[in-house]
């Protein structure tokens, strides 16, 4: 009879920063995660640093969520199909696009931002809706930016599309407020990642958490005792 693990998580942007930091973490407190992104070399780093933390082996996913977005559709039922279950969802991919006035935002770049930070989020949803309600306590994290609450010269292009991503998100936790399910977003805060330098490339990273630091506080709304739903919450950052 085939053993399936106790939870099971799914995390994109897992390769990297933030959704690779989580993936440890939730690893070393005995999650099996489901790794997503784009590079299976760098995906294969981040399984050995779970196990490395005294975690399982990981399950690796490839999947490009601007090019392959059908695929993206499949995982829900993928991952029950293998594991019988699937109690977490931490969403932490993100694609920066370009800084540039709105009025010179160019379509291609705009359908990029969309997919990435908008369309892919849905389409998780609806992979994973089913699953997350079906588990004894399904939790699903989704990583949003400041600039959504504060929007900023330039930064129109990565900030409407993460608005339309928080507004899909906080709808979703209005609709499944009678479901063992919790749904919240959180704002990680000024965080020493490569979107953040791309961003910013002149900052002084040493005044910047590391993905690491903010790591422990994602996990714990993984956690069965968490009880907020459509909640907005701010991760520990010493930036000032």
């Amino acid at each position: 009879m085939t053993q399936h693990p106790t939870r099971v998580a799914l995390i994109t942007g897992a390769s990297r920063g933030i959704g690779a930091a989580v993936a440890v973490e939730l690893g070393r407190r005995g999650v099996h995660c489901v790794l997503v992104a784009r590079t299976q070399g760098a995906l294969e780093e981040v399984d050995d640093a779970i196990r490395a933390a005294g975690g399982e082996a990981a399950t690796l996913l490839p999947l490009d969520l601007q090019r392959r977005a059908q695929d993206i559709d499949m995982l829900g039922p993928s991952i029950v199909a293998r594991f019988g279950r699937l109690d977490i969802l931490v969403h932490a991919a993100g694609a920066l696009s370009k800084l540039t006035p709105v009025a010179h935002i160019e379509p291609r770049d705009m359908e990029e931002s969309i997919a990435v930070n908008f369309s892919a989020c849905w389409r998780l949803i609806r992979t994973c809706d089913p699953p997350l309600r079906a588990a004894p306590a399904g939790r699903a994290v989704i990583l949003t930016d400041a600039v959504v609450q504060a929007p900023a010269a330039y930064w129109g292009l990565y900030g409407a599309a993460k608005a339309g991503m928080e507004h899909l998100v906080r709808t979703w936790a209005q609709e499944t407020g009678d479901s063992p399910l919790r749904v919240n977003l959180v704002d990680p805060g000024a965080v020493a990642t490569q979107l953040r330098a791309t961003a910013f490339p002149g900052e002084d990273r040493s005044l910047l958490a590391e993905p690491a630091d903010v790591a422990p506080a994602i996990a714990a709304l993984c956690e069965e005792a968490e009880t907020r739903q459509g909640a907005l919450i701010h991760a520990y950052s010493r930036a000032h």
